[in-house]
């Protein structure tokens, strides 16, 4: 399929509860952006490596593919995860949820990496719960990097927009 080329995948028009929640026609909601949210966790482990989003080309193409697309609000283009880095998420397995407004993807990853950061999810930080302080350091839960961001992006723009 070339990068132009529209993926060939049918999306229903949503009509009814019972079509959305017990159907089987796949008839997605996006936002009023024109996104859905998806998580994605390593279908080994069921680790969470990240929450993205897909725009209807990038649900297509994920689809059709095999290995997940994404649309980046950062940078307002179509992403094909690892098409930069080599770090490729290879669909094992995509979910809806139940009202059909959310994506779950279960992904092998080669490279074994996800985030652009160099740690394997891109959910490597806690935050502190309970009680205690007013001022919440962050705990690093992954203390080494898979990678190494500059000898894979090079001098590409840090997608982290402030």
């Amino acid at each position: 399929m070339a990068a132009d080329t529209p993926p060939e995948v049918r999306f229903f028009k949503r009509v009814s509860v019972e079509q959305v929640e017990e159907g089987h026609e796949l008839a997605p909601k996006f936002d009023e952006h024109g996104l859905i949210p998806c998580v994605t966790t390593a279908a080994k482990t069921g680790e969470v490596l990240m929450l993205g989003y897909m725009n209807a080309e990038a649900l297509k193409r994920t689809i059709v593919t095999g290995e997940a697309h994404y649309w980046s609000r950062s940078r307002q283009v179509l992403w094909h995860k690892g098409a930069t880095s080599g770090l490729v998420q290879k669909v094992v397995e995509l979910r809806i949820d139940d009202d059909q407004d959310a994506v779950w993807l279960k992904v092998d990853v080669v490279g074994d990496a996800s985030c652009h950061v160099g740690f394997r999810s891109c959910f490597y930080r806690s935050v502190p719960v309970g009680p205690g302080p007013e001022v919440r350091p962050l705990r690093f839960e992954e203390t080494e990097k898979t990678f190494d961001p500059k000898a894979v992006y090079g001098d590409a723009p840090n997608p982290t927009k402030l």
